[in-house]
């Protein structure tokens, strides 16, 4: 199953920045229609407007925080009421809280669910119907390597994306159960140089490029393919946990790879001030 942009109108999450920002410029040079743009960063957003003007294509915002229900339920019913059909929705938005659990507050919990996965999939329940009905469209959620294999001081993020992961894996199946053309794509990277991971250290894995991940994102959307992890094979982590005793696996994992310290000296993003609309 192929897919091509071309003339598509494509939704993104957390696009003022990162890669959602970088996918966005790679569908439009794809020949995207519209961009939806849903971000709490109201200032990025009309920096990328201004950017991608050149393009001559609609680019629509919304500032949402993701992180209320209320919000995500709010913005869904205006997208709706603004655009008769939104074809791609990439589920890109996500954060981090780098510090044992025991560190954790009720809302560094919440707020991570909520990002990383309960949007998500609310976005996806708003959006997906649509798709199926015309035999069309696509949904791709940006995951983590860390929705395969745990880590320290990720505790949060690490049960998010794996609930990612799984939701992915089973709209998947749904999808081939119904004998529907709507692709699912599951990305799962390895820790990309955006910021996100500032200070995170790697023994063997190489830190990934934002540019480079986009590309194959996008590439594998057109492809139709459901998986795209980066760097590692999916096969390889799921054959090694199902392969070798627990303590040879944390031993490859943490010792020969130092997958479990690798958030030792990790600081994160800084935070930025972030201008309300005024609508």
């Amino acid at each position: 199953m192929k897919y091509n942009f071309k003339d598509k109108v494509v939704l993104i999450t957390g696009s003022a920045s990162g890669i959602g920002k970088i996918m966005t410029r790679k569908v439009l040079e794809k020949g995207a229609k519209e961009i939806v743009m849903l971000d709490y960063n109201l200032v990025g957003m009309n920096q990328v407007i201004s950017e991608f003007v050149h393009f001559g294509k609609t680019i629509h915002t919304y500032q949402v925080d993701l992180s209320q229900q209320n919000q995500v339920l709010t913005v869904i019913e205006k997208v709706k009421a603004d655009i008769p059909k939104v074809d791609v929705v990439i589920n890109n938005a996500g954060i981090i809280v780098g510090k044992y659990f025991t560190e954790h507050t009720i809302k560094d919990i919440n707020n991570t669910m909520q990002i990383n996965t309960l949007s998500l999939m609310l976005l996806t329940n708003a959006f997906m119907p649509d798709m199926v009905n015309r035999n069309e469209g696509v949904i791709c959620n940006i995951a983590s390597m860390a929705g395969l294999t745990s880590t320290p001081k990720m505790a949060a993020y690490v049960t998010s994306k794996w609930a990612v992961v799984g939701f992915s894996e089973t709209l998947w199946l749904e999808m081939k159960q119904l004998n529907k053309d709507v692709i699912i794509n599951c990305v799962m990277p390895f820790y990309i140089n955006t910021g996100m991971f500032d200070g995170v250290k790697s023994k063997v894995f190489p830190i990934l490029d934002p540019e480079k991940v986009s590309t194959k994102i996008i590439s594998n959307i057109e492809k139709g393919k459901f998986r795209t992890p980066m760097p590692v094979p999916y096969w390889f982590i799921r054959s090694a946990q199902a392969l070798l005793p627990n303590k040879i696996y944390d031993f490859v994992m943490g010792d020969i790879f130092g997958i479990y310290d690798s958030m030792e000296d990790f600081k994160g993003r800084k935070k930025i001030n972030i201008k309300k609309s005024e609508g």
